[in-house]
């Protein structure tokens, strides 16, 4: 296993986020854009550490660490969901999914209402999440070799020395029970 370098104090959390109904919208150009935007937004006033990430087209996995004493992550999820709602609705909003429900709620049919998070206990906690971000592309059969998936901090861990360009992970990372 790879040691992380970790620079920072605050507080590391795991997350995934589904699209809705899991539709495969994740890796168009359009939200990966609106994405990045938002993210490059959010972060003026709500600063965080892109510590992991794994955008796959229906699901999203990635690692923050906030601010010492900074424990708001739902806020920053909140901004970025409404910021990519805002510049994605006229192209990847399907009011004919939304139930009557969601509707009267002002629902997009871009994110899943809620998002799951686990909060990082250690290095070896944290090196076996990185470790199942990387890897999730080969999990879910969208490439044979980690390195062949673009949408992944997976090459930055390259460049930094920490993987191999051909790391490829192993069945067990990717059948790890994380909790």
């Amino acid at each position: 296993m790879p040691r992380y370098r970790r620079q920072f104090t605050g507080t590391t959390y795991f997350f995934t986020v589904v699209a809705y109904q899991r539709r495969p919208i994740f890796c168009s150009l359009l939200l990966r854009t609106s994405l990045r935007n938002a993210i490059q937004t959010v972060r003026t006033t709500r600063p965080f550490v892109i510590d992991a990430w794994v955008l796959m087209p229906d699901h999203m996995h990635c690692i923050w660490t906030l601010p010492e004493g900074d424990d708001d992550y739902s806020t920053r999820w909140a901004e970025i969901k409404r910021y990519v709602t805002s510049a994605c609705r006229n192209d990847l909003h399907d009011p004919r999914l939304l139930t009557r429900a969601a509707r009267q709620r002002g629902e997009s049919t871009i994110w899943q209402r809620r998002f799951w998070e686990h909060q990082i206990r250690d290095e070896g906690d944290m090196e076996r999440h990185v470790d199942y971000i990387h890897f999730n592309p080969v999990k879910h059969r969208q490439v044979g070799q980690v390195s062949d998936w673009p949408y992944s901090t997976f090459h930055r861990y390259v460049l930094e020395g920490i993987y191999s360009c051909d790391w490829a992970g192993s069945p067990d990372i990717a059948e790890a029970d994380l909790e």
